[in-house]
């Protein structure tokens, strides 16, 4: 019978110890499990082991020597001493534990457009620059030729990074270029299906009212409806436009050429479980 006892951790040192008996007595020694080791130790005389006994171990030198087999502990737990006639049975007082606290993560996620883009007259705009780094505009300048004007950020597939999170809060940065009246105006914005432009023109689809600004002015946290980034995240929308039904007001805002922190959206968000 193959020897264990120093293949993995030296036991010396642990005295009397208790094992496991893996075998029965063969030549005088058997195979014991002690703290996740398998040793061979020697069985004093006359000693009876089968497998699955408690043993009591003791080591000398590198030798182990089963000392007894030790008896099971009782199947039945013994019976509580009687009561007597002036004790008080013991109440547990206090509420229970509470139920432990979700792990509720969060945090807030900046997401700047992969593209901004300009659709007019069937095609995207590049006569104001490449046709993903154009300003934005809506509207039709007065006594223009050309139809009026879709301006569209879109935001690719980073929204989705945080997909099954829920969002707490969402914010646009903007700034208003010269073009139009000098009056403060509101672009008219609409979620966008795509997340990338296409060669068709972008779907619209939910429609808000952005905020009112002045030529040269800017908003760094334009709030707009949780819903809207929340359909960003889980994939159902990609981009905002601003974009109206008719010619007025013709408004032109910064594009990712002009200002690099255009359309740039920020989401908070937490996740919970």
């Amino acid at each position: 019978m193959a020897n264990f006892a120093d293949n993995r951790v030296s036991l010396a040192g642990y005295g009397s110890i208790v094992g496991t008996a893996r075998s029965a007595v063969s030549g005088g020694a058997c195979l014991v499990d002690v703290a996740g080791i398998r040793i061979t130790a020697r069985v004093i005389a006359g000693l009876t082991v089968a497998a699955g006994d408690a043993l009591l171990i003791t080591r000398s030198l590198s030798t182990y020597f089963v000392q007894a087999v030790l008896q099971a502990n009782p199947n039945t737990p013994p019976a509580p001493p009687e009561q007597g006639p002036d004790e008080t049975p013991e109440v547990p007082s206090g509420d229970d534990a509470p139920d432990p606290k979700p792990t509720i993560t969060g945090g807030t996620l900046l997401i700047l457009p992969v593209a901004t883009s300009t659709w007019r007259d069937g095609r995207w705009r590049t006569d104001v620059g490449s046709p993903t780094n154009t300003d934005t505009y809506q509207g039709r300048y007065s006594g223009s030729a050309h139809g009026r004007n879709t301006g569209v950020a879109f935001y690719g597939s980073r929204p989705r990074s945080i997909e099954g999170a829920k969002v707490t809060k969402a914010t646009l940065r903007l700034r208003r270029l010269s073009g139009g009246d000098f009056a403060a105006r509101a672009p008219t914005l609409r979620l966008v299906t795509q997340s990338t432009p296409q060669f068709n023109e972008p779907t619209l689809n939910e429609t808000g009212a952005g905020p009112r600004l002045k030529p040269n002015q800017s908003i760094s946290k334009f709030e707009i409806p949780k819903s809207w980034a929340q359909a960003m995240v889980d994939g159902t929308r990609g981009g905002i436009a601003m974009t109206v039904n008719s010619d007025s007001p013709y408004l032109k805002f910064a594009g990712r050429a002009s200002w690099s922190a255009a359309w740039a959206l920020t989401i908070s968000w937490r996740r919970g479980s």
